[in-house]
């Protein structure tokens, strides 16, 4: 009887050691580091084709996943504090206010700057002007009447153009007359492609890399020539104009990292403010914070394979 006992005994005790084992290599197998294991970013969606880009090859790099959530800038800085992700892209940092809610939880965020991108001013492809000046638009906000402008079209009330075009005019609110939204910028785009007289408001990176499905009414729209206003001469939002700073719609983009630990959110931003991250940017039309080098290869021979 005793012999049966410690037989028991031992393969209740092999049967525990087995199970946190199994719990264990379970347990390291599904850790998240800072290149391995799944994480949810929410991004300002005037920001998502080149952040899509960004987690593809990332995803395709490293044994990662991440859930990619494009949603309106308060709504994406609302995700942090609500802790439904503690990683966002915005096209501008944490205010004084909003780094004191990290405070009072104990977490210091991480925030990296990774780009420039423009605000990019639209119009259909029928109309004449290819130059609006920034004081026009400025005025028209203000509740003014601009005979060159018909309306304004943004993407979504809560949208980062909305509150940096809002910054500019000194109003809280866009005003109602003349002024119009929707949800997103491709349905900016479509508008402005079938309607004459209207001047879009959109992220410049929904122009320069659309949809296929896109494609159509992007070719039915330009990008105007933007005179800022303190300047006599118009600029388009193109990345030699935004580098010499002469467009005058530009904002800084960044990731604010708020894990607290060692994740997926310190590797992302790392390779996006990494040299494949920033070929990524430069390929898509913004402005890198710094511009990948070029290797070249200078042969002494050349040699001829042509036989």
């Amino acid at each position: 009887m005793k012999k049966y006992s410690k037989i028991s005994y031992f393969v209740f005790l092999a049967a525990i050691v087995f199970f946190f084992a199994c719990n264990q290599s379970k347990s390291s197998k599904n850790k998240e580091t800072i290149l391995k294991g799944s994480a949810t970013i929410y991004v300002d969606e005037t920001l998502t084709p080149v952040i899509e880009d960004q987690v593809e090859i990332f995803e395709n790099k490293y044994e990662a996943k991440i859930k990619l959530i494009s949603k309106s800038e308060a709504e994406t800085v609302n995700s942090l504090f609500r802790e439904k992700s503690a990683i966002a892209i915005l096209s501008r940092t944490l205010t004084a206010e909003e780094l004191q809610v990290f405070e009072q939880k104990k977490i210091v965020p991480k925030i990296t700057m990774f780009a420039t991108d423009a605000v990019a001013l639209i119009s259909n492809k029928n109309n004449n002007d290819s130059i609006v000046a920034l004081k026009d638009i400025i005025s028209f906000m203000q509740g003014n009447a601009v005979p060159s402008i018909k309306g304004l079209v943004f993407d979504n009330p809560n949208s980062s153009t909305v509150r940096y075009m809002n910054s500019l005019a000194g109003i809280k609110a866009i005003p109602e007359k003349g002024v119009f939204s929707f949800k997103t910028n491709d349905e900016v785009i479509k508008y402005v492609s079938e309607n004459e007289g209207m001047i879009g408001i959109v992220g410049v990176n929904w122009l320069s890399q659309p949809m296929p499905a896109m494609q159509k009414y992007v070719d039915n729209v330009n990008t105007l020539n933007v005179k800022g206003l303190e300047s006599e001469k118009a600029f388009a939002p193109t990345q030699n104009n935004i580098a010499e700073r002469k467009y005058p719609l530009a904002r800084d983009l960044y990731i604010i990292n708020c894990q607290g630990y060692s994740g997926l959110g310190m590797g992302f931003a790392s390779f996006v403010a990494g040299d494949i991250g920033q070929r990524i940017i430069l390929k898509s039309g913004l402005l890198p914070v710094r511009i990948p080098g070029r290797n070249i290869t200078i042969r002494k021979n050349i040699e001829n394979d042509k036989k």
